[in-house]
């Protein structure tokens, strides 16, 4: 259990960068493996309170990307683009069309909202940021995730391998 435990921790740091991979929770169950070896006592409070950051962070992946559109003069259209763009890039085998996606589909919800281009561009760039934004934050997490698992381990006083 400790082994997936880790990969699941790993898997998390990549899923944090890869939109294919969900990395907060992959990088929970990391955590949740430890926990359910024999060894290590359950922490209810660390599993409960890891896990409700872990969905408000994916909740927010999903509209971070469409507030950085709106942050950046998109209208109700661009909105619906960049969301919309971010389902299709996710979906799409076009590689990066998980940042092409949001971009592209803000960018052509302003055009199709009868914006000027460059009043376009600016949402799409919007979008962009957003997109970078949780990306980052989903880094940081996952990073400290495995940083709470490091600790778990390294206060337990007790062997965890026998030979």
């Amino acid at each position: 259990m400790l082994l997936i435990g880790f990969s699941c921790l790993l898997l998390g740091i990549i899923g944090s960068l890869l939109p294919v991979l969900p990395g907060p929770p992959l990088s929970w169950l990391g955590i949740l493996f430890l926990y359910l070896t024999k060894t290590i006592g359950t922490n209810w409070w660390v599993l409960i309170v890891t896990l409700v950051i872990a969905i408000i962070i994916t909740v927010l992946d999903y509209t971070i990307p469409a507030y950085g559109t709106k942050r950046f003069g998109g209208s109700k259209w661009g909105v619906i683009g960049t969301s919309i763009g971010l389902l299709v890039g996710l979906l799409s085998p076009i590689p990066f069309g998980f940042i092409i996606g949001p971009f592209a589909g803000a960018f052509i919800g302003e055009m199709l909202n009868k914006s000027h281009p460059s009043k376009a561009a600016k949402a799409a760039f919007g979008s962009f940021l957003g997109f970078l934004a949780s990306t980052f934050i989903k880094f940081v997490l996952s990073i400290v995730y495995l940083g709470i698992f490091i600790k778990i381990l390294w206060d337990y006083k007790e062997p965890l391998f026998t030979f």
